[in-house]
């Protein structure tokens, strides 16, 4: 089997799924080649797992201030350069192509009557019962229609009574020792960064971590501003007693699975994170701050919930057995299994909830 594997790369949370998926396949001898869009080259970091990966433009947003801003996307969109590198992506010599909400390979595996199977947070959102507070029309039209996948896997932090399965988190690396430190992580990349700082320095009595692309290794009273890295964040990550972070879907799946609790902002406009913010209220997993602001952070630092740790299981390994069985059609088996390795019966956080 030859696979072409899109990954949409505006953000870390599609790469960090694709790293394990990578792994597992590598394991079983499947030929893959990988394919980003969706950042400048120089902004992706830790990559050398996807061997020799293409790159495209792709299609993405752009955001000011914690917001989606329609002038800024509009502006960086390039659509004839994203419908020349559609047509002249040759899928001749692959059996299927894999799309985590990558539009490139998506289409592309359409036009030429290839098997798209989309595997992915967003493809968790076409079905009723879950949570999407603030999707109109065009939202959900872009849902549909921005990757478009034949066979669909979600990915969520619930069932939502459909096929969708776990968050793809790696077991082993995230973990908590037995001696972590008493450290707030704080991962708010679309926000101002100067901003984020100057509202946590109002708290000199606790120990943040900030970490955002842009930034430099830099020291400033409580706070340590770090630039985002693979190993370093994760070590922070596993060491930390709380996240403070955008309402997207990887960071949280790994706080969940420790138990490590989260604040979290999501991105104004941003169809995904909003729907992601009525998911962790009904599921009770997490704290939701709409505005960023130093009243919201010190009411969640006096009351911080203890959570019970959820261990989800390896579910990229029980997938790609799943892409390579080619019964694509049907997860309905794969879903139930890996939420049975949870603990947790299926649909047991929607009851709870």
């Amino acid at each position: 089997m030859k696979l072409l594997y899109g990954v949409q790369g505006t953000g870390n949370g599609h790469i960090s799924r694709a790293r394990m998926m990578a792994k597992h396949l590598a394991e079983k001898n499947i030929d893959v080649q990988f394919l980003f869009s969706g950042r400048a080259p120089e902004q992706y970091f830790d990559m050398d797992v996807f061997g020799n990966y293409q790159l495209r433009d792709g299609l993405s947003f752009a955001t000011s201030n914690g917001s989606i801003s329609a002038l800024k996307t509009l502006a960086q969109t390039k659509p004839l350069k994203f419908i020349r590198d559609i047509r002249a992506l040759d899928l001749s010599s692959y059996d299927a192509i894999i799309t985590d909400f990558e539009p490139v390979t998506a289409w592309a595996g359409r036009l030429q009557s290839k098997p798209v199977i989309g595997i992915g947070h967003q493809y968790a959102f076409g079905y009723p019962d879950v949570p999407q507070s603030g999707v109109d029309l065009r939202n959900r039209l872009i849902m549909k229609f921005f990757a478009p996948a034949r066979y669909q896997l979600g990915l969520h932090w619930d069932r939502f009574n459909a096929s969708i399965a776990p968050p793809i988190i790696n077991p082993d690396e995230v973990r908590q020792p037995n001696n972590a430190t008493p450290h707030i992580v704080v991962y708010l990349p679309f926000e101002d960064q100067q901003l984020v700082s100057d509202t946590l320095a109002q708290f000199p009595n606790q120990k943040f971590i900030q970490y955002a692309p842009q930034l430099q290794h830099e020291e400033r009273g409580n706070i340590s501003r770090r630039p985002t890295s693979l190993h370093n964040f994760k070590h922070d990550l596993c060491q930390a007693n709380g996240v403070i972070c955008n309402a997207g879907f990887e960071l949280i799946s790994e706080c969940l699975h420790m138990g490590i609790p989260a604040l979290a902002k999501p991105v104004a406009g941003q169809s995904e994170q909003q729907g992601n913010a009525a998911a962790l209220q009904q599921l009770g997993a997490a704290t939701v701050m709409q505005e960023f602001s130093a009243s919201r952070i010190e009411k969640w630092l006096m009351h911080t919930p203890s959570l019970t740790p959820r261990h989800y299981p390896d579910v990229a390994a029980a997938i790609c057995d799943w892409v390579i069985s080619g019964q694509w059609h049907d997860s309905s088996q794969l879903v139930s299994e890996l939420w049975k390795q949870t603990g947790r019966p299926a649909n047991a956080m929607t009851a709870a909830g």
